[in-house]
């Protein structure tokens, strides 16, 4: 237990969830399920399943570092890594492995969502403990993989060896693929052999380095001096230096390059919680397939609609079907669901015709 840790992931703006989530406030900070707790709070608890409190560390973009501050006020200072810049997964996870690694050389670490929703936390508790004592053990990258339930076209894809484990429950991984278009995407569903990839990855940072010095030397390069991390010299260093690392994800930098990666299947409750359809479709809904959040909502022929309002306001609804209708105050929204992957692009329409005030 006492070389194992991890890195809960928690930079992200989550444009796809706006109005909520705005660039202030992004949806990790936000109680999205409606039950007291925001995301960040609760991968925390969960978290808390598998390692001690001080082994828990919270990337973030440093302009969030008071939020996390104030929602998990049992973190030090030394437990919050801030990002100058946004730079992508593969330059936060060299910086945590190189400040795990100044603490521990014989650290192992969990990278996690600050984000995502995991319904079934013994299985997913189960399955880490599986890949942490796998990588302790073996120069192994180790990811966790969810059997796809459809031919996405959003999620990454693990080509993955069916029919020969290793260690408990492990098998190599053949290929990555990041979102294939669709056609590609039903053939791996037909082919039975790829999972999703949740980017919930599992190593010793001895192993993630290791691979960072092959497979994207300059990152390493660039982050790697003796004597800085978690003393008061690193947050200049990093300020300065951190900006200048490429702009990449630890899938392309890492993951599909190299040839020691491991997938453990797993059937944990997973959502990548990427969008309000998703969360729809993950939350409890009424008889009429409503899932609403407000204390004085009425409704009036609404079916399968996902409502999200101030729980001081009166909001009557009539002869909705399908759709998002967001209330944060200052904005109001409503949206087909069927259109929801247009959010985005409303998002950026906003920011140009109102300016920074609404994003």
């Amino acid at each position: 237990m006492s070389n194992n840790y991890i890195a809960i992931m928690a930079g992200g703006v989550g444009s796809r969830f706006w109005p909520a989530s705005r660039s202030a406030k992004p949806k990790q900070f936000l109680d999205i399920l409606g039950v007291g707790k925001t995301l960040l709070q609760l991968t925390y608890e969960r978290a808390l399943r598998s390692v001690p409190a001080d082994h828990i560390f919270i990337v973030t973009n440093e302009q969030y570092r008071s939020l996390v501050k104030d929602q998990l006020p049992a973190l030090s200072d030394n437990q919050i890594l801030g990002e100058p810049s946004r730079n992508n997964t593969a330059p936060c996870l060299a910086y945590t492995a190189l400040k795990l690694q100044a603490l521990n050389p014989d650290a192992n670490f969990v990278v996690a969502s600050s984000d995502h929703i995991i319904l079934k936390e013994d299985e997913y508790v189960k399955n880490i403990g599986k890949a942490l004592e796998f990588a302790a053990h073996n120069d192994a990258l180790v990811t966790l993989g969810i059997t796809p339930t459809y031919a996405s076209t959003g999620y990454g894809y693990i080509n993955y060896v069916k029919d020969a484990i290793h260690g408990d429950g492990l098998h190599k991984v053949k290929s990555f693929t990041e979102k294939p278009n669709l056609a590609t995407a039903e053939s791996f569903l037909k082919d039975g052999n790829y999972l999703w990839n949740a980017g919930i990855f599992v190593w010793s940072v001895k192993s993630l380095l290791s691979a960072f010095s092959k497979y994207a030397p300059e990152i390493r390069s660039i982050l790697d001096v003796e004597n800085i991390y978690n003393t008061p010299a690193e947050k200049a260093f990093i300020d300065a230096n951190y900006p200048r690392t490429r702009d990449i994800s630890i899938d392309y930098a890492i993951m599909e390059p190299a040839d020691n990666v491991f997938t453990i299947p797993s059937d944990i409750g997973w959502s990548d919680l990427g969008t309000w359809g998703s969360l729809h479709v993950e939350s409890e809904k009424d008889g009429d397939g409503n899932v609403i959040h407000g204390d004085h909502v009425m409704t009036y022929e609404v079916r399968n609609c996902l409502v999200r309002v101030p729980s001081d306001k009166l909001v009557v609804l009539k002869g909705l079907d399908d759709f998002i209708v967001i209330d944060e105050g200052d904005i109001l929204m409503v949206v087909p669901k069927s259109q929801e992957q247009e959010i985005k692009q409303i998002t950026k329409d906003v920011g140009k015709q109102k300016g920074d005030l609404y994003i």
